[in-house]
């Protein structure tokens, strides 16, 4: 939807992003609301996305939240998708990148730490991970931790070609895991209760049943039910295993001929 008021005017075809958009200069009209700017509407968006989700989420419920018109927010932004564009990149800017100043530094702890901040992110903000998958994410949160994790990987020894392949390796992990555990949270939280009761009300429903038997078994899952340790703590060690596993695989990988 575009703006129908002043700022009405033919709208140029439409770019694959809103970074790759130009919009022109905006000038301020008498009755646009005070101390109302794009970073206050970003920021307002993400506060109710995290807070009431995706599907809730409207223009119109937005400008409630920040107490103005909804034709008001259509003078900083063209679309609502637009706005969910720049909100995934305001998140992107929360995930903490390395210092890259020292040549010594160990790629590993490096990549650990783009790969635990990207998870920590998706975490909080359960409805990135869509949009994610929807938009391009050329904005510039979202290209400096590309570029990061890019110049990380060049380090760790992989033949120049091989490195986009370890990188979709490495972070489509993350982004799976991390999307599958952040839906089970926000699924306990819907539900009022917790992790640890939602992983103990399924290993009491599948117990006991002899086509659940060999999981039953081998499961490390049941026996923390069984031992009573956190649900969290299982799956931060999952995590952290995994990623050791992808840090084995690309030094397994270096140097290795086709």
């Amino acid at each position: 939807m575009a703006a129908t008021d002043g700022r009405a005017r033919k709208q140029p075809a439409r770019a694959n992003s809103v970074w790759l958009t130009e919009r022109p200069p905006l000038t301020r009209k008498a009755d646009q609301p005070a101390g109302l700017d794009l970073d206050k509407i970003v920021a307002a968006t993400v506060r109710l996305l995290d807070a009431e989700g995706l599907a809730k989420f409207s223009m119109r419920r937005l400008a409630a939240e920040l107490g103005v018109t909804a034709m008001s927010v259509y003078w900083y932004v063209d679309t609502k998708d637009d706005l969910l564009e720049l909100a995934v990149d305001a998140v992107a800017g929360e995930i903490a990148l390395p210092d890259e100043s020292d040549a010594a530094a160990d790629w590993r702890d490096q990549l650990r730490l783009l790969a635990t901040g990207y998870r920590d992110m998706l975490l909080r903000h359960p409805w990135a991970a869509r949009l994610l998958a929807e938009f391009i994410n050329v904005g510039p949160r979202s290209v400096a931790f590309s570029n990061a994790t890019m110049r990380v990987m060049r380090r760790t020894g992989l033949d120049a070609d091989r490195t986009s392949g370890a990188l979709a390796s490495l972070f489509h992990f993350v982004y799976g895991f991390s999307t599958i555990r952040a839906t089970h949270e926000d699924r306990c939280r819907a539900a009022g209760i917790s992790l640890d009761e939602y992983f103990a009300q399924v290993m009491a429903a599948i117990s006991g049943r002899p086509e659940f038997a060999e999981t039953m078994e081998l499961s490390s899952r049941a026996d923390y039910v069984r031992q009573g340790r956190s649900a969290k703590k299982m799956l931060d060690e999952d995590f952290a295993f995994a990623l050791e596993l992808q840090f084995a695989g690309i030094e397994a990988m270096r140097g290795r001929g086709e």
